[in-house]
């Protein structure tokens, strides 16, 4: 049978989750995986240098996925930012229970941390900048240094809230995942009253107040 001339990186991709769902392992070299494939080795590396690096790469498909339903809605661009993250972690954690077999074994079945902190290294990536770009009401600081420590703070908090999340769903149990659901509106509400600025904002006017009246006097 003649090889194939052209593979691209959505079929490696396949190809690799396919393998390691039947074989619970990941395949023993590229030379292997691509002989049973049948494909050269070289039409590999035009698309990946590892096997660590297609492992990244699917969860940062996860989310390029879930982005783009996203945009098609027309309903999401006139979301306020909490609605926007809720549309993102509903939209996101259903196509990983598109993919469940396979997550669970990249990080379930996974025991080596750090095989699992570089398999979500592009996902943390790209959704720390997701959080960036939602209009997120911040307390409003002249300083660019310390605005940037603030967008910085809430991205990474946003971050370990979604691997909580993941945390979560990866030992629900229950039917279609439903307390998942659940956990996810609250923590999502719950950061967001965490992070409502207007208490702060008033006790910093009433600061302004006193001290302009005490200076007045």
């Amino acid at each position: 049978m003649a090889k194939k001339k052209n593979v691209s990186k959505q079929d490696i991709i396949t190809m690799y989750m396919d393998y390691v769902l039947e074989h619970n392992e990941e395949p023993k070299s590229i030379y292997k995986f691509s002989k049973d494939n049948n494909f050269d080795e070289a039409l590999f590396y035009q698309s990946f240098s590892s096997f660590e690096v297609i492992q990244s790469s699917i969860f940062e498909a996860f989310f390029e996925n879930t982005i783009v339903l996203l945009h098609k809605s027309e309903e999401f661009q006139n979301f306020d930012a909490r609605n926007q993250l809720l549309s993102f972690y509903f939209t996101f954690f259903e196509n990983l229970t598109a993919n469940r077999s396979y997550v669970v074994y990249a990080l379930h079945t996974n025991r080596n941390k750090l095989k699992t902190v570089k398999s979500l290294e592009k996902l943390r990536k790209h959704f720390k900048v997701f959080i960036k770009s939602l209009a997120i009401e911040k307390l409003e600081i002249k300083q660019e240094r310390f605005e940037k420590i603030q967008d910085n703070a809430i991205a990474e908090s946003g971050w370990i809230q979604l691997l909580l999340t993941l945390k979560f769903w990866l030992e629900d149990t229950s039917v279609s995942f439903e307390k998942t659901d659940i956990f996810i509106e609250k923590s999502v509400n719950a950061s967001f009253d965490i992070l409502n600025i207007a208490p702060i904002k008033s006790v910093i006017d009433l600061g302004k107040f006193l001290f302009k009246e005490k200076m007045v006097r």
